[in-house]
C-alpha cells in the first residue's frame, strides 16, 4: 500500500470500515450533484430566464411611444395580475452602469435571455432587493423598469436535492455508525481478553459474541487459552513432582556420605550433592510460581521497599526510590521472586545497589543498578538463558545454577512485560523490568 494512503487511513477497524461506506456514498453524491446542475439546474435556469425576458418583451411590444400614461398603467395592471411583474415607467430616464458584470448565475442566465431579445441597453441588479430582480430596459422615450419576483427565475427543487442528498447520506452514516460500532465491539472484546491474557490476568468472563467469523475467532482464542494453561499446569506439574521425588534419594546420598567418613573424593560428592539440592529449590520455586497464583492488585512500590529490606545483609542496605501510582493487577509472589532474584544477583556482584520504581505512560518500570563488574553487551541476552552462567567453572561461590534471571524473564512475560540488562551509571549492570499498567 503506498505510504501517503496509509498516512491518511483512520487506524481503527470502525474507522476504516466507515471510510469504505461513506467514500463511495460521497463519490455517488458528487457525482449526482454535477449531473444534476448540469442537466437540470442550467436548463431549469435557462428557461426560467427566457420566460422572463419573453413576457418583457411582450410588454415592450404592446407599449408604443404614443400611449398615454392611463394606457400605460392598464398595461401595467395587467403584467402585474398575468405575469406577476410589477412595471413602471420613468419618462426621459437615461440607463447608467450598463457594463456591470453578472453577480451570480441567475442575474447571468435572465441577462443571457434578455440580449437575445432585446438591441435596446438594459441592466439587472440581482442586489438591490431581497425577493425582487430589478430589470430596467432603456426605451425611446424613457427607461422601463420591471421587478420580476425572485421564484420566477430561481428553482427551489436545487434546494430540495441538496438537502435531500445532505440529509440521506446523514441518515446512512448514523444507522452505519451505529451498526458497525456494534460489529466492532466483540472484535474489541477480543482484542482485549487477548491482551490481559497475554499479561497474565484473569479471562474466564470472556465469551464469544458477534458476527459468525468473530465468534469464531473468540472460540479459537478460547480453545488456544484452554491449551496454554493446560500446558503450562502439566509442565508445573511434572516439575514440581520431579523435583520433589527427587529430594528423597538425595537426602539418602547426604545422610550415606555422612555416615562414610572420610574418603577419597568425598568432598566433590557433597559439593555436587549440595548444587543438585539448589538446582531443585530453583526448581521447585520456579514451579510454585506459575499457573495456580490468581493476579491480585499489586503495590509495586510497596513489595520492593518489603523485598529490599529483607534481602539487604551484612549491613548493605538497598536505596529504593518510587515515583507515582505504582498499582497494578499482578500475581504476587511471582513478582516477589522476580525481584527478590535480581536483587539478590545485584548484591552477590556489586557493593552498592540502588532500586527505582516509576510510571511511564502505560507501564510501570523498575530498575536496579550495581557497581559490580557487569556484564559484557554480548551475554546480556545470553544471561536469561536457563542453566547459563557467565563464570563457566560454575563455582556455587560465584552464583546459583543459571536460572534466576531465566525466571525472572519468564516472569515478567507471563504478565505481557519483558526483562533486560543494560550499563548502569553506577559502572556495573542495570537490571530494567518492564510491566504493563
Amino acid at each position: 500500500m503506498d505510504p501517503f494512503i496509509k498516512r491518511i487511513l483512520p487506524r481503527s477497524l470502525l474507522g476504516r470500515t466507515l471510510a469504505i461506506l461513506i467514500t463511495p456514498l460521497v463519490i455517488v453524491q458528487l457525482v449526482s450533484g454535477v449531473v444534476f446542475y448540469q442537466s437540470h439546474w442550467d436548463k431549469i435556469m435557462d428557461r426560467l430566464a427566457r420566460s422572463v425576458a419573453g413576457d418583457l418583451s411582450m410588454l415592450v411590444q404592446l407599449l408604443p411611444g404614443t400611449a398615454t400614461d392611463s394606457d400605460r398603467e392598464r398595461l401595467f395592471a395587467l403584467a402585474a395580475e398575468g405575469m406577476d411583474i410589477v412595471v413602471t415607467y420613468r419618462p426621459d430616464g437615461i440607463l447608467a452602469d450598463i457594463g456591470r458584470k453578472p453577480r451570480d448565475q441567475v442575474e447571468e442566465s435572465l441577462r443571457d435571455a434578455l440580449a437575445d431579445r432585446f438591441a435596446q441597453p438594459f441592466t439587472v441588479d440581482n442586489a438591490g432587493h431581497t425577493r425582487m430582480v430589478v430589470v430596467e430596459i432603456q426605451l425611446g422615450g424613457g427607461v422601463l423598469r420591471a421587478l420580476v419576483p425572485r421564484k420566477r427565475l430561481f428553482s427551489s427543487t436545487a434546494w430540495v436535492f441538496g438537502l435531500w442528498s445532505a440529509g440521506s447520506a446523514l441518515i446512512l452514516l448514523g444507522v452505519a455508525i451505529v451498526f458497525m460500532r456494534n460489529q466492532v465491539k466483540p472484535i474489541r472484546r477480543l482484542a482485549i481478553a487477548a491482551e490481559n491474557f497475554g499479561k497474565g490476568r484473569d479471562v474466564s468472563r470472556f465469551k464469544p459474541e458477534g458476527a459468525r467469523e468473530v465468534r469464531q475467532a473468540a472460540a479459537a482464542f478460547l480453545a488456544m487459552r484452554e491449551r496454554i494453561q493446560r500446558q503450562i499446569a502439566q509442565r508445573t506439574a511434572m516439575l514440581s513432582g520431579v523435583s520433589h521425588d527427587l529430594r528423597t534419594p538425595l537426602a539418602r546420598m547426604k545422610l550415606q556420605l555422612e555416615m562414610l567418613g572420610p574418603i577419597e573424593g568425598g568432598e566433590d560428592l557433597k559439593a555436587d550433592v549440595a548444587e543438585m539440592e539448589r538446582m531443585l529449590e530453583e526448581y521447585l520455586a520456579f514451579a510454585r510460581g506459575e499457573g495456580t497464583e490468581a493476579p491480585a492488585p499489586v503495590d509495586l512500590g510497596l513489595l520492593l521497599d518489603e523485598v529490599a529490606a529483607t534481602i539487604g545483609r551484612d549491613g548493605r542496605a538497598v536505596t529504593v526510590r518510587t515515583e507515582g501510582d505504582l498499582v497494578i493487577p499482578a500475581r504476587l509472589q511471582a513478582i516477589r521472586r522476580a525481584i527478590a532474584n535480581v536483587l539478590v544477583n545485584a548484591l552477590r556482584h556489586g557493593k552498592k545497589v540502588e532500586a527505582a520504581a516509576r510510571r511511564l505512560g502505560d507501564w510501570i518500570e523498575i530498575t536496579i543498578d550495581d557497581d559490580g563488574p557487569g556484564i559484557p553487551a554480548g551475554s546480556r541476552e545470553d544471561v536469561f538463558r536457563p542453566f547459563f552462567r557467565l563464570d563457566a567453572s560454575r563455582n556455587p561461590a560465584t552464583g546459583g545454577v543459571g536460572l534466576g534471571l531465566a525466571i525472572v524473564r519468564d516472569i515478567m512475560r507471563g504478565h505481557g512485560g519483558d526483562a533486560t540488562i543494560e550499563e548502569s551509571p553506577l559502572g556495573g549492570a542495570r537490571a530494567k523490568l518492564r510491566l504493563p499498567v
